[in-house]
C-alpha cells in the first residue's frame, strides 16, 4: 500500500508550478509563490520521509539535534558533516577584515554560474570548514549564526535579562497539562530578528494532545519547496516523535501551515524531474528506547529502516 502523505508534498509543487505568481525576492533569484497552504501527515501510516527523491536523513537529525541542544554555531554540525547552515556563517567571514583569500563578492551566484570562480569558491569554503573545527577562537568568531532557532527554543531573552527554556516548558506542559491550548514554541523574537543569519522561516510550532496521541503544528512563514520543506516535514515530524517518547503518548499528525510557498525559479527543472517519479512505500523510524529525554538524544540514537527512495536530485541554495 502506497500512503497519501508524500502525495500531498506533490500536489502542492504542482499547484505552485501551475497557479503561482512570479515574484521578486531578497536573493535576488525570483520565485514562483502562492500564499497560504495546509498539509496533514498520519504520523501512523509512516515516517514522512520523501521517497520521489533522496533526502538526507542524518542531516535532519544532526541539524534537530542542534536545535534542541541550543546551539547556533555550526561546529557541531560539521562534526557531522553537516553543511546545511554554512553559507551563511562563510559569508560573515569572507566579508570581515580578517579575510585573505581572493575576493568572493556575490560569491552565492557566482558560484552557481562561473566554473572557475565555483573551484576558487569551494577551496575557500574548505578552508573555513576546516578552521571552525580545528580551531576555537575562529570557530568561536565566525561560526555562530546569531539568535536562531536553537537560542529562541531554549534560551529565549525576556525584558528582565532572564531566561526561558521554551522546549523544556512545553514538554513539561505536555506531562502535566495535555489539554492546554498554550503548548507553543516560538521562534519568532523581533528583538533578536535583526541579529539572526537567517530570520527563522519555521516560526512557530503547537502541540495537541488527545486519545493518547501528540500532534504538532508549524506555522511556517516562508517555504522554499524543494530544497527546505522536505526537510522542515521531516524535522518537525522527528520533533514530533522525540517528544511522544519522552511523555509516554503515540504519535497523531504533523500539520505543515506555510504562508509563502514558493519553488526559486532556478529550481523548476528539478521540480518537474520529481514530479515525474512515482512515490514508493513510507520508511519507518527507530529511536533508541532506552533514551527517555529528548534532551539525551544523540545522532546515533535515532534511525531510518526501510528507506528505498528515488535518485537525490541537485538544485542550488539561494543565500
Amino acid at each position: 500500500m502506497l500512503h497519501t502523505n508524500e502525495n500531498q508534498y506533490l500536489e502542492l509543487c504542482k499547484h505552485v508550478l501551475n497557479k503561482g505568481s512570479d515574484r521578486g525576492d531578497r536573493t535576488g533569484t525570483g520565485t514562483r509563490s502562492i500564499f497560504g497552504h495546509q498539509m496533514r501527515f498520519n504520523l501512523e501510516e509512516g515516517f514522512p520521509l520523501l521517497t520521489t527523491k533522496r533526502v538526507p536523513f542524518k542531516l535532519i537529525v544532526s541539524e534537530l539535534l542542534w536545535f534542541i541542544k541550543g546551539d547556533t554555531n555550526i561546529r557541531y554540525l560539521l562534526e557531522y558533516n553537516n553543511n546545511i547552515w554554512n553559507e551563511w556563517a562563510f559569508k560573515n567571514w569572507i566579508e570581515s577584515s580578517e579575510y585573505d583569500g581572493p575576493d568572493m563578492t556575490d560569491f552565492g551566484l557566482k558560484a552557481q554560474e562561473d566554473p572557475n570562480f565555483n573551484e576558487q569558491y569551494l577551496k575557500q569554503m574548505e578552508r573555513f570548514k576546516q578552521m571552525i573545527l580545528e580551531n576555537e577562537e575562529f570557530a568561536q568568531k565566525f561560526g555562530h549564526l546569531g539568535d536562531v532557532y536553537g537560542k529562541q527554543w531554549r534560551h529565549w531573552k525576556t525584558s528582565q535579562n532572564d531566561t526561558i527554556d521554551q522546549l523544556a516548558d512545553v514538554i513539561n506542559k505536555i506531562k502535566t497539562s495535555p489539554e492546554s491550548r498554550r503548548l507553543i514554541v516560538s521562534a519568532w523574537n523581533p528583538e533578536d530578528v535583526p541579529s539572526m543569519a537567517l530570520p527563522p522561516c519555521h516560526t512557530l510550532f503547537q502541540f495537541y494532545v488527545q486519545d493518547g496521541k501528540l500532534s504538532c503544528q508549524l506555522y511556517q512563514r516562508s517555504g522554499d519547496i524543494f530544497l527546505g520543506i522536505p526537510f522542515n516535514i521531516a524535522s518537525y515530524s522527528l520533533l514530533t516523535h522525540l517528544i511522544a517518547h519522552e511523555c509516554g503518548l503515540k504519535v497523531g499528525e504533523f500539520i505543515h501551515t506555510i504562508g509563502d510557498a514558493h519553488i526559486y525559479h532556478n529550481h523548476f527543472d528539478q521540480v518537474k524531474e520529481q514530479l515525474s517519479r512515482d512515490p514508493r512505500h513510507l520508511p519507518s523510524l527507530s529511536i533508541n528506547s532506552e533514551v527517555t529525554s529528548v534532551f539525551d538524544f544523540e545522532v546515533e540514537d535515532i534511525k531510518i529502516e526501510n528507506y528505498n527512495p528515488h535518485p537525490a536530485i541537485k538544485a542550488p541554495i539561494a543565500v
